[in-house]
């Protein structure tokens, strides 16, 4: 079998790392490397772009600047994903980016929150100048295999196929709560599948 690049499992608001251990623990079964730091998000108060930093700091002192990874990002932690791929040129080192749930075009649970003080909610807002900035650079995805997972019956990312990029394969869950997305074990499943495919 040949060598699988280390995933970076970036996770999303109100969440740390811990998120992930359903899938963890199956990646430990296989075998496969992953890195799943905690990122404060402060509950929403932290942007995007800052968090985006922090993760690239991480990355760097990790994996280096040019060893090949996958990404797999859970809500906001998709659109930190993305950022990073286009901020920190992480388009010539990702093979594969899986984002589940993640808001890559906007949320109607963001449009009532108040830029101050919860900067990284509002980047989540439908047609906000950050995800309008990221949509511009959809074409640096296309080398990529990206696979958005989603549920219509999301109400973290509401409506639910707001959480599908414009690129690569898009997958509806029947999956009735946001954070199950990554703990229900017929979506753990579906998503270790495209780990390994």
């Amino acid at each position: 079998m040949s060598k699988r690049n280390p995933i970076i499992l970036i996770h999303g608001l109100w969440n740390t790392a811990d998120i992930f251990s359903s899938i963890t623990s199956k990646l430990d079964k296989i075998g496969i490397e992953y890195f799943a730091p905690t990122l404060k998000h402060a509950y929403g108060m932290t942007s995007i772009v800052e968090l985006t930093n922090l993760l690239n700091d991480l990355i760097l002192e990790k994996y280096g600047l040019e060893n090949e990874i996958d990404i797999l990002g859970f809500s906001m932690g998709g659109v930190i994903g993305r950022y990073w791929i286009k901020k920190f040129n992480g388009y010539k080192r990702t093979r594969r980016f899986i984002t589940v749930g993640s808001p890559h075009k906007g949320t109607l649970a963001s449009q009532l929150v108040p830029k101050y003080p919860f900067r990284g909610i509002y980047e989540m807002k439908i047609n906000s100048l950050l995800l309008r900035e990221l949509s511009r650079y959809d074409y640096l995805l296309s080398g990529i295999n990206c696979i958005s997972f989603f549920t219509y019956w999301d109400l973290m990312v509401f409506p639910g196929w707001r959480a599908s990029l414009n690129s690569g394969e898009k997958i509806p869950l029947k999956i009735y709560k946001h954070k199950n997305l990554v703990s229900n074990p017929v979506a753990v499943d579906k998503i270790i599948e495209r780990i390994l495919n």
